[in-house]
């Protein structure tokens, strides 16, 4: 139990709460959903690249690229505009938004009657998903008590190899039907999402603070309070930003993450930008590239979702290793380990059965380190530009990445070779996490502001 003598101050309150499964865990798995859904539908163009290269459209490896770019660079432009949103207007209204945008658009792609309507509805999609990262994380961290926030905010990362590995099931059970159609319309199971998100989900305390709605900040604090057991009487509240909340602050959100300290988001731009390339640009293109080098369809399938399933363990692993040894060396460590790994496998993906191992070790160590940066990159700002710095920075890692499957299909791949594109890829992941060293705080047992 919490008394009221031992902490008055709202917003570390909210940090110091008891965790419950029924009030903090509930946002937890609201948000982890949503980030399910991120996963199944970025890796779904792995899974749609076989199939509309020989459907009746004829597609060749340029427009399929280009295809699995739409969607990326929709989701760039989302996490800014989504990220900023949940700064000015809220979390919970920018997070409903988002899931309610993808939700329609991801039904009317599997409805698109060309190729044409197909990429602008793909791009649509993605900004709407786009969002769903950088608000949800913002969310989740924010009502976490700090002794479980970075748990629980890498744990999160566990619904993608969930969700990655769900959609390769179901391509493989949908195969027969040889339909890019119905893989494309499961994506509007979210709209179901939506609704249980809007009865379920408060919003965020240390919103309500900042921006000075005291009144509706005590509601959340007393209720949260309640439901987990802990006694309240009296409760004061943090200085309120006194800027206006306004759709005129969108681009000077923008520079106030760089004069509040560029060291540190060039640092979680740079870890996010290199990791997601790297990440990306495998599985993106795996099961293309394994067909290319002689594989069965349903070999590289099934190939794929061993590199998204053995995330499942990484990702509870790096929950614990992040309270144990820190957010920084969980990032660093694995994250050039990951590179290291594609590259053995490149030199050996003619021998199954040792290109199969060196796999499964990139998909481990890089759901090692995804989770950790994801845990890292929120907790790092202020809370009235924690969407902002985090949704930018997505952003940034979105549009490499976007253009990766166009860039990769079209020039690094054919130019380069497969070992030499991935070479370059990890050196950027070595650039990336020595800055992160020198630069960036630990996190580990910080409390937000």
């Amino acid at each position: 139990m919490i008394g009221a003598p031992s902490v008055t101050q709202a917003d570390q309150l909210v940090q110091e709460l008891p965790f419950r499964w029924s009030v903090q865990g509930r946002i937890f798995l609201i948000g982890g959903l949503a980030y399910m859904f991120d996963a199944w539908d970025v890796l779904l163009p792995a899974y749609l690249f076989p199939l509309l290269g020989r459907s009746a459209w004829h597609l060749n490896d340029t427009q399929l690229g280009w295809l699995g770019s739409s969607g990326l660079i929709g989701m760039a432009l989302g996490a800014f505009v989504w990220g900023t949103l949940a700064d000015i207007v809220g979390r919970r209204r920018a997070f409903l938004w988002t899931l309610l945008n993808y939700s329609i658009f991801s039904i009317l792609s599997a409805l698109a009657p060309s190729y044409s309507l197909l990429l602008v509805a793909r791009f649509i999609t993605g900004v709407g998903l786009g969002g769903c990262i950088p608000v949800a994380y913002s969310l989740v961290a924010e009502f976490m008590p700090r002794a479980r926030r970075g748990m629980m905010l890498t744990a999160m990362d566990v619904w993608w190899p969930i969700g990655g590995t769900l959609n390769g099931l179901l391509a493989i059970m949908l195969l027969r039907y040889d339909s890019w159609r119905l893989l494309l319309l499961v994506m509007g199971i979210p709209a179901l999402l939506v609704f249980w998100a809007l009865s379920s989900i408060p919003e965020s305390p240390l919103y309500l603070m900042r921006r000075g709605r005291k009144a509706e900040a005590r509601a959340v604090v007393e209720d949260l309070a309640r439901r987990t057991g802990a006694a309240v009487s009296v409760m004061s509240f943090p200085d309120a930003d006194t800027t206006a909340a306004s759709f005129g602050q969108f681009f000077r959100m923008f520079e106030r993450i760089w004069s509040w300290n560029w060291r540190v988001t060039l640092a979680v731009w740079g870890i996010m930008i290199a990791n997601l390339l790297l990440y990306f640009g495998v599985l993106t293109w795996l099961p293309q590239i394994l067909v290319s080098s002689g594989y069965g369809i349903y070999r590289a399938y099934l190939f794929t979702i061993s590199v998204t399933a053995i995330g499942i363990v990484a990702t509870l692993l790096a929950a614990w290793l992040v309270e144990q040894v820190g957010r920084k060396w969980v990032i660093i460590i694995p994250g050039i380990l990951t590179g290291v790994a594609i590259v053995i496998f490149t030199l050996v993906i003619t021998k199954p059965g040792v290109a199969r191992w060196w796999l499964l070790l990139f998909g481990f160590m890089n759901e090692l380190t995804i989770p950790a940066v994801y845990c890292y990159a929120p907790e790092v700002y202020p809370t009235l530009l924690r969407g902002t710095g985090f949704g930018w920075a997505s952003t940034a890692s979105r549009l490499a990445v976007g253009m990766v499957p166009a860039i990769f299909g079209a020039w690094l791949w054919p130019v380069l070779g497969l070992t030499n594109t991935f070479i370059v890829a990890t050196a950027l992941v070595v650039v990336a996490n020595l800055w992160l060293a020198a630069a960036g705080p630990e996190t580990r047992g910080a409390t937000l502001e």
